[in-house]
């Protein structure tokens, strides 16, 4: 059975810790600037301030080593991505990114990873947890695509 596109109103998901993983993502502005879009981020001053007018769902942090929020990450998951159509979902990490990716991959939807600038030498985790859900691996440089073979190059972010 053939998947139907997304509707033109259908929103991009951009997925991401606070912080740095964030501040890559806001980054994209020129590429999302004029496209329907949602956020799922951690509920910091930093977020509130760069997303301030902008559609956020807030979600559950720490994600390192807890799996209680890795749980609640994954039933937000679950209910965004049943009541809400998402075009794709592009993210950079970290831990908030696994439920969001897998789910959004097995319900058809294009997942995008974009490997976070300052990891050149060693995989990330999340990006190795992620890697079987995606349809694209974007790296920032170079050096990273010999982590991730048939990766694509699309420059520093930041």
């Amino acid at each position: 059975m053939a998947v139907p596109p997304p509707s033109a109103d259908a929103p991009i998901l951009l997925v991401g810790s606070s912080g740095g993983h964030l501040a890559q993502l806001v980054a994209l502005r020129s590429w999302y600037r004029d496209r329907p879009r949602h956020w799922v981020t951690f509920d910091t001053p930093d977020a509130r301030s760069l997303l301030a007018d902008e559609a956020v769902t807030w979600a559950y942090h720490p994600t390192t080593r807890n799996l209680g929020n890795l749980l609640r990450n994954l039933r937000l998951a679950a209910r965004f991505l049943r009541r809400q159509e998402v075009a794709a979902v592009v993210t950079t990490g970290a831990g908030v990114a696994l439920p969001f990716v897998a789910l959004a991959r097995l319900r058809r939807v294009p997942t995008i990873y974009i490997e976070v600038y300052d990891r050149v030498d060693t995989p990330t985790l999340t990006a190795r947890l992620c890697r079987p859900f995606l349809s694209a691996m974007l790296v920032q440089w170079e050096e990273q695509q010999r982590l991730y073979p048939r990766s694509t190059v699309v420059g520093h972010l930041l």
